[in-house]
């Protein structure tokens, strides 16, 4: 089911209204989908149908992103506002403390949101936040040349593209390993997706003083990262595991920045893996006190 929700979000500028884009599918315990910097929920598709068969999934366009508004003039779209807002988002549509899964940006925002224990478990797709200042300079150079290319390319000649494996890799080979795997329909779609998030530039803008060195105690984190992510590099994951020791950490072999289309069964395995360990630590902590 597609939808969309508008709701007032208690932000640090006071209270605002926020209309966000979401899918829902699937039954079971809540699974919020958070994509990237420039992205839109659909980056998901391919593995939305295989996290369905055990949880109920909402994937979000995140504000500024895909059919999501951006925020009310005035609102940064930095960690704190985003926290509130996905904290009144599902506070909305009567999700308690869902399980969250993250790529990139959306993986950070769910480490986010797992630290203010808005969620019960987190599973991260190379998340940002774990670079140095040279990597951090890299990837935004990456990403706004993207930006610049999506927005300067006339439709007719994406389309074109998208129609042959070698176009699929020069529009979108910086995400994906295996470009040649997406759809030609995905590929325009995305494309025209990032050249119109009108969040862009203000979140590259939040994010240039971020660095996530907190831990997230008490529930599962697990830290995924594709061996071939040409974005953030795969070393950040080692930052990662330092910065929050208890996270599983998961080499997503041949996979890109964007390992949902890469390779769909692997993902799908540890985004439900990932909230399996919740309900496994829930029964044990069920056990002893039963037990007690």
């Amino acid at each position: 089911m597609s939808a969309t929700v508008s709701f007032t979000a208690p932000t640090p500028h006071g209270p605002q209204r926020v209309t966000v884009a979401y899918a829902r599918v699937g039954t079971g315990e809540p699974l919020l989908l958070l994509h990237g910097i420039g992205h839109h929920r659909q980056a998901w598709d391919p593995v939305v149908d295989i996290l369905a068969t055990e949880r109920d999934v909402i994937a979000v366009d995140l504000p500024g992103c895909g059919r999501s508004p951006a925020l009310p003039d005035g609102l940064p779209y930095d960690l704190t506002t985003m926290n509130a807002v996905l904290g009144a988002f599902c506070a909305e549509l009567g999700l308690d403390r869902p399980h969250a899964a993250g790529n990139s940006l959306g993986g950070l925002l769910a480490l986010e949101l797992g630290r203010e224990n808005l969620v019960r478990s987190v599973t991260a797709l190379s998340p940002a936040g774990f670079w140095t200042r040279a990597e951090r300079r890299y990837a935004f150079g990456v990403l706004m040349g993207m930006r610049a290319t999506a927005q300067r390319l006339p439709l007719p000649l994406v389309e074109r593209l998208s129609r042959s494996a070698a176009g699929r890799t020069a529009l979108t080979s910086t995400i994906y390993a295996r470009p040649g795997r997406r759809s030609p329909e995905a590929v325009v779609a995305e494309t025209l997706a990032l050249a119109g998030a009108e969040g862009f530039f203000e979140t590259l803008r939040s994010g240039r003083s971020v660095q996530f060195t907190d831990d997230v105690p008490g529930m599962p984190v697990t830290v995924a990262w594709g061996s071939r992510d040409r974005l953030l590099l795969p070393r950040q994951g080692i930052r990662a595991k330092h910065a929050i020791p208890r996270a599983r950490l998961v080499r997503l072999p041949g996979c890109g920045h964007v390992p949902m289309n890469d390779d769909p069964a692997l993902v799908a395995r540890v985004v439900l893996d990932g909230s399996r360990a919740q309900e496994a630590s829930a029964l044990r902590t069920s056990l002893s006190t039963v037990a007690l």
